[in-house]
């Protein structure tokens, strides 16, 4: 049995998983100061990839991605391209799972007292301290949890990842893809071993966060280690 399904799936996710954990902690950061009068249509356009359906996005990513789109003309200028590559695997991925990192991290950004991060600014406390010393500590298990959850989307991702980089064995077919043309071609026993390694994997990732999010709310309650 080929495994490279498996290899090129797990090296997407994480690699989207880094791209989302840094997007989506960057765009939480700056929509959780802005108060402008376009705030509610930013946050839609932000979470727009989680609602809208995945070809959809991949129909979108390919425009802009394409050879006639403005960023494929660009990077053409520059001698290269990303659809149909590994890369293109990337971004689908990244695109698909930013929301939820994103929306995630913000709510527990908005969760962080403001009373605490005003004594701060009134003691001195540069911006930058304050975001990483007080809120980021603070609103971590909301960002961990969004990086898990961003994770599993990603490693599942499968319409915008045909549509942008196409169904290449040993290069960007992952498991998803695996599995649809398997079906397609009837081998469903196959198609089956598949479905359950990415279950097994998911249900792996979605425990291990509950089983770490209990072991927060414990450590967190009064009295605990007195």
């Amino acid at each position: 049995m080929n495994m490279l399904p498996l290899w090129i799936s797990l090296k997407t996710a994480v690699s989207a998983t880094f791209l989302a954990f840094i997007l989506g902690v960057a765009a939480a950061k700056l929509m959780s100061v802005y108060q402008g009068r376009f705030k509610s249509v930013l946050d839609g356009v932000l979470i727009l990839p989680l609602v809208l359906p995945p070809t959809v996005v991949g129909f979108l990513l390919l425009v802009l991605f394409g050879r006639r789109g403005p960023l494929g003309q660009l990077l053409a200028s520059l001698g290269t391209t990303v659809i149909f590559s590994w890369s293109a695997t990337v971004i689908a991925a990244t695109v698909v799972a930013f929301p939820l990192m994103y929306r995630t991290t913000l709510g527990a950004f908005e969760q962080v007292d403001r009373d605490l991060l005003d004594a701060a600014r009134t003691m001195g406390v540069p911006e930058g301290s304050i975001f990483t010393r007080i809120i980021i500590p603070l609103a971590w298990p909301g960002i961990a949890a969004g990086t898990i959850l961003a994770f599993a989307r990603a490693l599942g991702e499968f319409g915008a990842t045909l549509m942008l980089a196409g169904n290449i064995p040993g290069k960007t077919q992952t498991i998803p893809l695996t599995i649809f043309f398997l079906v397609e071609s009837g081998e469903r026993t196959n198609a089956a071993i598949w479905v359950l390694i990415i279950i097994i994997i998911s249900l792996a990732t979605v425990t291990g966060l509950r089983y770490w999010t209990n072991r927060q709310v414990l450590s967190n309650r009064p009295g605990k280690g007195r």
